[in-house]
């Protein structure tokens, strides 16, 4: 089984998945929802889990540097119960994000990825997923 991270953004969730082996981390998708409330995402999420397939969620919680949760925090917390009304028999991990979307930006700096705004706005949100997800696989693979 595959391993999927998300990472929820105002209006894009970004989408990564492992490989089989659950130790890399893979930048996917970023799925928009922009207008749209987090019931309409949890179910575009909910088929995307579906075809992939997965049975674990790692799912980003954005922390203030203190360790503080703020308004985006919450929201990660109502997509997650929203997630779980689709009673998919999900694990749905939280997982600290703290820097994940700078080091994506950091990411396509370095390599040039994506020129225009809304190419690396987009590779931004996939990326942060991935880092995220590698993050939760670098923890549970330690030995």
């Amino acid at each position: 089984m595959r391993i999927v991270g998300f990472d929820l953004g105002t209006k894009t969730l970004g989408v990564a998945v492992s490989d089989s082996s659950q130790k890399i981390a893979f930048s996917k998708e970023t799925i928009r929802y922009e207008g749209e409330g987090l019931s309409s995402l949890a179910q575009k999420a909910c088929e995307y889990l579906k075809a992939v397939p997965a049975d674990t969620v790692v799912l980003g919680l954005p922390k203030h540097m203190n360790g503080d949760m703020g308004e985006s925090a919450k929201r990660v917390i109502a997509f997650k119960e929203e997630l779980l009304k689709h009673d998919m028999e999900l694990k749905i991990e939280l997982w600290d994000e703290r820097l994940t979307t700078k080091i994506a930006l950091n990411t396509i700096a370095f390599t040039k990825t994506a020129n225009k705004a809304k190419k690396r706005h987009e590779k931004v949100d996939s990326l942060a997923a991935q880092n995220i997800l590698q993050s939760y696989l670098d923890r549970i693979n330690r030995v």
